[in-house]
């Protein structure tokens, strides 16, 4: 009877130092992770900040200007080309509803209105109802 016993206990602490070296290994195995990814996120940081740099020098003042006085042959502005407001022209009027006056403007013309593209013989077009009632 002890016999079984000390060799269950010796199965049980071969059964354990196997589970936390599996463990051990496992954490170790993480820890490599995260120092891989602290190292891509550290790397990943520098390029950010070598791209914001490169971004800054690209849109400095200075460099702008430079290119748009070889590049665009900018003038001065004259005299004649500055306005106010009263110089400007009417804002166009927009119909709000295009369908809606074209349907009207075939109740008034009858036969002689806008033609669209309809099938002879077709059904003719609904009355519009008036507004407001059933």
């Amino acid at each position: 009877m002890m016999r079984v016993l000390n060799i269950l206990v010796v199965a049980a602490l071969v059964t354990a130092a196997a589970y936390v070296y599996r463990i051990k290994y496992e954490a170790t195995r993480h820890g490599e992770q995260v120092a891989k990814l602290r190292l891509e996120i550290t790397r990943e940081r520098e390029a950010i900040a070598e791209l914001k740099a490169q971004w800054a020098q690209l849109n400095s003042p200075d460099r702008l200007q430079a290119l748009a006085e070889k590049h665009l042959r900018l003038r001065p502005l004259a005299i004649n080309q500055l306005h106010d407001l009263a110089g400007l022209p009417e804002k166009p009027v927009i119909d709000p509803d295009p369908i809606g006056s074209m349907l009207q403007a075939m109740e008034a013309g009858g036969e002689g209105g806008i033609t669209t593209g309809t099938i002879p013989g077709a059904m003719p077009l609904p009355q519009r109802r008036p507004a407001g009632g059933r």
